[in-house]
C-alpha cells in the first residue's frame, strides 16, 4: 500500500509540472514565443488557481486511482473528460473575475493537457512492456497456439506476470487473413502445418495452446503435431476460463495424456439423474477416495436430502469434506462419517441413524500387487465388505445399490479381479430376491485415480527416469474420472436390477505409448532424455483387460456409450455356503486356501503366474 501511495504522489507532483508547462506552452505557441508581459503575469498569478481546478478535477475522475502498468483506454478517456471539464471551469473563473485570455488558448491547453498528462502514463507503460520483454527474452520462449479471444488474453497475461519468465514469440492460426498481423505485438507466422518448422526457427521451448472451444478429437490431432516438437506443452482446458474476459496464467495447465484420447465427455440424462438423487439420502462408501470423492462432487449437483461420505481413511475424507463446504457452504447437507465397511455392526447403525435411500459402493481395495500379497485382506474389503453394504441394504429398503467393478474382474488373474468378481456375484444374488434394485458398474483404468499409472509417469519423468513398464506389449483401456463417474450415476438411473453396465471406451492403449507420449509432453525425448525400463509383468497382471465375460452377452442401451451385461443364473444357498467356508478362510489367516475356496466360486478366476 505504502508503495502504491508514493508512486501516486509521484504522479501528482508531475501532473503539477506538466500542467504548467501546459499552460506557459500554449500561451508561448499562440503568440510564436513572443507573448507580452500582461499575459505572462497573469499566468503566474493565475497559477495556484489553475493548478488547484486542474488536479482537483483529474482527482475527482480518479485519474490518480488505477495502476501505471495497466494503463488502457479508459484511463485515457478519464484524462480527456478531466481536461476538458477543467478547462471549461477555468474559463468561466477566469471569465468572471474579468480577466481575459485568447479563446484559442483554451483550445490549444485542453490539447497540451491531454498529451502531457496522457503521454506521461502511457510512456511508463510503454517503457514497462519494453524492459519487460527484454527481461523475458532470457527466459521460456513461447508459441501460442490460437489467434482469438483466448490467444489474446494468454499473451496479455504473459506480459503482466514477468515472474514465470516466458516470452511469447508468436502465434499460430489456420485464418489466412490474421498472418503477418501482430497480438500486443506478437506476430502471427503462421498456420499449423508449419508448428514444426516455426519451432525450429524460432527456437520455441513451449507451446500454449489457447483455442478452449476446440473439441476433443480436434486437440488430440493437433497435440500429436506438437509432440514431434519436443516442445513442451500446455493448454487452456475449456471455455470458462475466458468468461469475463479473463484468462488467470494458473489455469494454463499442462496437457494431460487424457487430451490425447480424443473422445468428447460422456452426456449424461440430467433429468434422470435428478429423479432418483433428489431429495433422497444418499450414502457414498470409499467417498474419499478417486471414485468416491468425485461421486460426491456430482451427486451434491442435483440437491439431495442428505449427502453421507463414508470412509475408513480419515485424511481423504477431510480434504472432500472441506472442498464440498468451500464450494456450496450450508446449501449440501453433508455428513461425514469415518467407519468400515467391513464392521456390519457399525454399518447397521448407519443405515438406521439416517436411512439412505439410494447407496454407491466404492469402497474397495484395488491395488493388485498388494492384494496378491494380502489376499485375506482382499476378501475381507472387497467380499465381505460388499456383502455386509449389500445385505444391510436388502434389509433396510434402500431403492438402489450401485457397485462400483472392474475390467479386472473379468476371467479374473489376480486376487483383487476375483474378488470384484465376487462382489458382482453377490450384488446379483440379492437382487433376484429383493425389491432394491442391484446393480454394478464395470470401467476400466481411471486416469489420474489414486494408484493409476499416470501419475507414476509423472513423478518418474519429474525424477528424471527411469519410466517403468511391465511389459513392452501391455494395453489397458482408459477414461477420466469425470467419465466415470457419470456412467457410474447414469447407470443407477438406468437400473432395473441384476445388470452389470459397462462403458463403450473405446480401443485401448498400449502403455509403452502412453509412457513416451507423457515423456513427450514434458519436452523431453524417449529413452534420450528418460529411459524406459521393463521390468516383467507382476504376479496377477494381464497383458490386456476385458470388459465383459463372454457368457454375459451384451446388449445396447439407450445411451450409446453404455451397454449391459444380462444377469447369470445363481444357486443363492451354493453361494452362501461358499461365503461361509471362506469366512472361515479369511478368520483363521490361511491364505494359501483362499485361491482354491475362490477358485470354486468363479470359475472363471486362472492364478497368473509371471
Amino acid at each position: 500500500m505504502n508503495k502504491i501511495r508514493f508512486r501516486q504522489g509521484i504522479l501528482l507532483i508531475l501532473d503539477i509540472i506538466l500542467v504548467n508547462i501546459a499552460a506557459i506552452l500554449s500561451l508561448e505557441l499562440i503568440f510564436n514565443f513572443n507573448t507580452s508581459v500582461q499575459y505572462v503575469t497573469f499566468l503566474k498569478q493565475s497559477s495556484i488557481i489553475y493548478t488547484f481546478i486542474i488536479i482537483a478535477t483529474f482527482y475527482i475522475f480518479k485519474c490518480y486511482k488505477s495502476l501505471w502498468r495497466y494503463a488502457s483506454i479508459e484511463e485515457m478517456i478519464s484524462i480527456i473528460i478531466s481536461s476538458v471539464l477543467s478547462m471549461i471551469a477555468i474559463y468561466n473563473v477566469f471569465h468572471f473575475t474579468k480577466a481575459t485570455l485568447p479563446i484559442n488558448f483554451y483550445i490549444l491547453n485542453t490539447l497540451m493537457l491531454i498529451g502531457l498528462t496522457g503521454g506521461l502514463r502511457f510512456s511508463y507503460r510503454a517503457i514497462r512492456k519494453l524492459k519487460i520483454k527484454y527481461s523475458l527474452k532470457n527466459g521460456s520462449r513461447v508459441l501460442i497456439i490460437g489467434g482469438g479471444v483466448a490467444g489474446a488474453l494468454v499473451i496479455k497475461e504473459l506480459f503482466n506476470n514477468p515472474q514465470i519468465k516466458k516470452f511469447p514469440v508468436g502465434i499460430i492460426d489456420d485464418d489466412n487473413t490474421k498472418l503477418g498481423r501482430a497480438i500486443h505485438g506478437v506476430p502471427v507466422l503462421g498456420d499449423r502445418q508449419r508448428i514444426k518448422e516455426i519451432v525450429g526457427k524460432k527456437k520455441v521451448d513451449e507451446i500454449i495452446i489457447a483455442i478452449p472451444s476446440m473439441s476433443k478429437s480436434e486437440k488430440s490431432k493437433l497435440i500429436e503435431m506438437c509432440k514431434e516438437t519436443k516442445c513442451k506443452l500446455k493448454t487452456l482446458p475449456g471455455m470458462y476460463e475466458i468468461i469475463d474476459g479473463r484468462v488467470d496464467i494458473k489455469n494454463i495447465r499442462d496437457v494431460d495424456i487424457e487430451d490425447l484420447l480424443g473422445r468428447e465427455p460422456i452426456k449424461v440424462n440430467l433429468e434422470e439423474i435428478s429423479d432418483y438423487i433428489q431429495n433422497e439420502v444418499v450414502l457414498v462408501t470409499g467417498g474419499g477416495g478417486s471414485i468416491g470423492s468425485e461421486l460426491c462432487r456430482q451427486i451434491a449437483r442435483f440437491n439431495p436430502k442428505e449427502l453421507i461420505l463414508l470412509d475408513i481413511y480419515e485424511n481423504n475424507a477431510y480434504e472432500i469434506q472441506q472442498e464440498l463446504i468451500r464450494k456450496y457452504k450450508d446449501k449440501l447437507n453433508l455428513k461425514v462419517i469415518i467407519a468400515s465397511v467391513r464392521d456390519k455392526k457399525r454399518m447397521e447403525q448407519i443405515f438406521i441413524d439416517y436411512n439412505p435411500k439410494v447407496v454407491f459402493h466404492a469402497a474397495a481395495h484395488k491395488h493388485v500387487p498388494l492384494m496378491e500379497d494380502s489376499p485375506t485382506e482382499a476378501v475381507k474389503n472387497n467380499v465381505f465388505g460388499t456383502l455386509n453394504v449389500a445385505e444391510l441394504s436388502d434389509k433396510y429398503n434402500i431403492k438402489r445399490f450401485v457397485l462400483i467393478s472392474t475390467d479386472k474382474a473379468v476371467n479374473p488373474t489376480n486376487i483383487m479381479g476375483a474378488t470384484k468378481r465376487m462382489a458382482e456375484i453377490i450384488i446379483q444374488t440379492l437382487n433376484k430376491h429383493s425389491d432394491t434394485e442391484f446393480v454394478a458398474v464395470r470401467f476400466g483404468n481411471v486416469l489420474g485415480s489414486n494408484g493409476s499409472v499416470i501419475p507414476l509417469f509423472k513423478k518418474q519423468i519429474a525424477e528424471g527416469g527411469p519410466v517403468t513398464i511391465t511389459h513392452p506389449d501391455i494395453i489397458r483401456y482408459f477414461m477420466t474420472i469425470p467419465e466415470a463417474v457419470q456412467l457410474v450415476i447414469q447407470a443407477g438411473a438406468m437400473a432395473k436390477g441384476g445388470e452389470i453396465f459397462v462403458l463403450d471406451m473405446g480401443d485401448p492403449v498400449k502403455i509403452t505409448n502412453l509412457a513416451k507420449d507423457l515423456i513427450k509432453l514434458s519436452g523431453l525425448e524417449p529413452d534420450v532424455d528418460i529411459e524406459i525400463k521393463f521390468t516383467g509383468l507382476r504376479p496377477g497382471e494381464k497383458l490386456y483387460e476385458e470388459l465383459l465375460m463372454a457368457e454375459e452377452g451384451l446388449t445396447g442401451t439407450k445411451h450409446k456409450k453404455i451397454f449391459v451385461g444380462k444377469p447369470i443364473d445363481i444357486d443363492v444357498k451354493a453361494l452362501y455356503n461358499e461365503l461361509e467356508i471362506l469366512q472361515n478362510v479369511v478368520r483363521n489367516e490361511e491364505n494359501e486356501l483362499v485361491d482354491i475356496v475362490i477358485k470354486k466360486m468363479v470359475p472363471t478366476y486362472t492364478k497368473s503366474v509371471s
